[in-house]
């Protein structure tokens, strides 16, 4: 059995639409060992936003959605029918880990708009050092995402902004991994997520720059409950229909690499994989789509150069880290290019740093 070949579309189920956290009462009914899973920051937006007691036991998690913490936090709950997830993509990835461990259903409540995390049975496994580790499969989806727009106008634009960046990578990886595959390999599930990430980039490029304005003006708009419902879910759905063929490619294993240096640890997943599409294109020689890219990417606040990353030091010998992570067999970026070298990424950073 290889589960990362089946076809996973995401949640069970998908509730969204504005002020739905109140009925949040109802759709726990039946539930009766109920642990929750949240961070600081994560539980306090909660809290100001639903105004209500959640009389379950309360877990935080270290930071690091690390298998360790999550078996150390299955460790502490013991026993839980269902573990509810109030928090952003680590706490999410982190509550997975721990249902799995202890065999219970997810919930998943996102304070964020930043990433697919809340809908797909898919993990970013780290190290306790917050270094990435591991791309994690669990056995089930959560049980119910719940999306509440309204409540979701809280999020940071910058965490917004990186959303974006993550999701419009669906369709150039996707579009990278396939375009070389012989018609009759395109089985009818990659033919679907290939459509899907093709309406994901349509839509990011036409609605993603109004609805930051509808975020910053605190307006829950059609564009702006578009661009929520694709990066929460269309981006899920396209590596759950096409598996491996729609998941991660060069963009994402640049992210990864780009995780070995200390100074990126404080720069959001999606800003990094934004990044990395443009270092996938120049590798791919698809110049004219980079440039068709950089107003997009200035006007939405996306990284155009390492400096946006903070990254200043762009010598082979300081990038050693990233591009050689970046270019192992363990990473995606073989999904373009099997016989991708460290020395081809750096020339493609050059390239991008160039431009």
């Amino acid at each position: 059995m290889d589960i990362t070949t089946e076809v996973r579309p995401g949640a069970n189920r998908y509730a969204c639409g504005e002020n739905i956290l109140q009925d949040l009462p109802s759709y726990l009914a039946g539930f009766k060992k109920i642990a929750v899973i949240t961070g600081e920051k994560s539980s306090e937006a909660f809290k100001k936003y639903y105004r209500k007691e959640l009389h379950y036991p309360t877990y935080r998690y270290d930071g690091s959605s690390s298998h360790e913490n999550a078996v150390e936090l299955a460790n502490k709950i013991e026993e839980a029918e269902l573990i509810l997830a109030i928090g952003g993509g680590r706490v999410i990835d982190t509550a997975k880990m721990t249902a799995e461990e202890l065999n219970a259903e997810l919930m998943v409540i996102p304070t964020l708009i930043s990433n697919c995390a809340p809908f797909t049975p898919i993990v970013a496994v780290y190290h306790p050092n917050r270094t990435f580790k591991a791309m994690g499969f669990m056995k089930r989806a959560p049980f119910l995402t719940l999306v509440d727009s309204k409540f979701l106008l809280a999020t940071p634009k910058d965490y917004f902004v990186a959303g974006i960046g993550d999701t419009l990578a669906k369709w150039y990886e996707i579009e990278g991994i396939t375009r070389n595959l012989q018609e009759d390999e395109k089985t009818a599930y990659i033919r679907l997520g290939i459509a899907s990430a093709r309406a994901i980039q349509e839509l990011l490029l036409k609605d993603a720059i109004p609805a930051i304005e509808d975020l910053e003006n605190h307006k829950a708009t059609p564009a702006f409950s578009r661009v929520t419902d694709t990066i929460i879910g269309l981006a899920g759905e396209t590596g759950g229909f096409a598996a491996s063929f729609g998941r991660s490619a060069g963009a994402h294993a640049i992210h990864d690499g780009l995780s070995y240096l200390e100074s990126t640890h404080n720069q959001l997943h999606g800003k990094k994989v934004a990044y990395g599409i443009l270092v996938q294109l120049a590798h791919t020689d698809n110049l004219d789509e980079i440039k068709n890219l950089k107003a997009f990417y200035q006007a939405t606040g996306l990284p155009i150069k390492l400096k946006d990353l903070n990254v200043l030091e762009t010598s082979k010998e300081a990038l050693e880290s990233v591009i050689s992570h970046a270019a192992s067999s363990s990473e995606t970026f073989k999904m373009i290019d099997p016989k991708i070298t460290s020395e081809q990424i750096y020339k493609a950073i050059q390239v991008v740093e160039s431009l």
